[in-house]
């Protein structure tokens, strides 16, 4: 089964103005550092430059479950020594695809699932169901896998 995962970046300004941005392109370095390329979000850069504190959720939008990750992060630009180095982290047929304005960097120190609260209200819903009501009220068709 695919999963349908939708990424979110939070980050907020000095003030505490915060800003959602969803992400396209992200890849983990190892279990603690979550890597994201920076294609077309300005203010998530400049909020991270004031403000390290960051948090990214991940939903697959079908089951309605996924994972909040809350870290610091830090912008590392084209032109850094090891942007070379961290560039090799993602798949090379995606990112040739992006302009990659920087990457950033987070160093995850929390990690906690999430659900739609529609599984607190009816704890017996298996995720299946979860899926294909989703799927259901998205207007979604499931093609079955083309066989050779």
């Amino acid at each position: 089964m695919k999963h349908f995962i939708l990424i979110q970046g939070g980050t907020s300004k000095l003030d505490n103005e915060p800003n959602v941005s969803p992400k396209e392109v992200f890849t983990h370095k190892d279990n603690s550092t979550l890597l994201i390329c920076n294609i077309a979000s300005p203010i998530s850069a400049l909020n991270i430059l004031q403000n390290p504190k960051v948090c990214v959720s991940f939903i697959d939008i079908f089951i309605q479950k996924g994972f909040k990750l809350k870290g610091f992060a830090r912008i590392i630009e084209k032109n850094h020594d090891h942007i070379d180095v961290l560039i090799k982290f993602f798949d090379p047929s995606i990112i040739s695809i992006f302009p990659i304005k920087s990457i950033i960097h987070i160093d995850v120190n929390e990690v906690q699932r999430i659900m739609a609260p529609s599984y607190q209200i009816f704890p017996s819903r298996a995720e299946d169901f979860q899926r294909k009501l989703a799927m259901k009220n998205f207007n979604v068709t499931e093609i079955p896998p083309y066989e050779f």
